[in-house]
């Protein structure tokens, strides 16, 4: 097995499997950057809130391979909603990173009741339309939210990145992205390492003789979910990239769906701001 692109409802595609920059510390973020092209990944997932942007820019610029060949996305945070503080937020982005134009851009959350999210969406398809960012998308959006943005602009997000591990399995949410064309993209897909010792995972583990980290993470492969787990240490991301060449069965994916208790490990989209 390879590693797999997934096409976007824009025309253009994605790698599945990339890993997260959330919680790396700004002066080791390039050298991270780094250490995961040089394992094999092509999908590098930041913010603006996570203060490294800069650090994800160096990586860029010294990764090594083509800047076409790895695939960037990074997100508006919630303070900067609104027409006009969206279209500076971007380009502060941009800015940071030193690129012309970056691959993906998601709002990070919803922030219902700060009401902005709509004005929000509608810069991003113009940014995307004056080609400031190839593509966009949203994170922690609800159904309702995703109803709301594509009922009053006609244009269907790329992607929704979403909390998705075993024990917080989003189907409901997942169905309505696969009638829609959206891409589910997991974040904290290990669910902090709380499914380890379920028995499904367990077992899972000891047939393929890989770890149960590896495991969760086919799992995500498996249902069609892009993934971006993190870590900072080179041995890390090579385990983590580690997964094509086994599949779960049937019977263990059925397993596994059955450890889905509806347990956020962050924060709830409904009330987030």
């Amino acid at each position: 097995m390879t590693k797999e692109w997934l096409p976007l409802n824009d025309g253009r595609a994605m790698p599945q499997l990339g890993f997260g920059l959330w919680q790396v510390p700004a002066h080791e973020t390039a050298r991270v950057v780094r250490d995961g092209v040089a394992a094999g990944y092509r999908l590098i997932d930041g913010a603006a809130i996570y203060g490294n942007e800069a650090g994800l820019g160096e990586g860029l610029r010294s990764m090594g391979v083509p800047r076409d060949q790895v695939f960037v996305t990074t997100k508006v945070w919630n303070d900067r909603q609104g027409t006009d503080d969206t279209r500076r937020a971007v380009e502060e982005s941009l800015a940071r990173i030193g690129v012309p134009q970056v691959d993906l851009m998601l709002i990070h959350w919803p922030c219902p009741e700060r009401g902005r999210f709509l004005d929000t969406w509608k810069t991003l398809v113009a940014l995307r339309d004056e080609g400031r960012v190839a593509s966009i998308g949203v994170s922690n959006f609800r159904v309702v939210d995703l109803e709301r943005i594509i009922g009053e602009t006609g244009v269907v997000p790329v992607l929704n990145q979403i909390e998705l591990h075993p024990r917080l399995q989003q189907v409901e949410l997942r169905d309505f992205h696969a009638r829609h064309g959206i891409v589910t993209q997991s974040w904290t897909p290990l669910g902090q390492g709380k499914s380890f010792d379920a028995a499904p995972i367990r077992a899972a583990a000891a047939r393929s003789g890989k770890s149960p980290a590896q495991v969760i993470l086919r799992w995500h492969v498996q249902l069609g979910c892009s993934v971006i787990p993190r870590s900072t240490r080179a041995a890390g991301l090579a385990e983590n990239i580690d997964i094509f060449d086994f599949a779960l069965t049937e019977a263990e994916m059925a397993a596994i769906a059955t450890l889905d208790a509806g347990e956020r490990t962050g924060p709830d989209p409904a009330t987030f701001t």
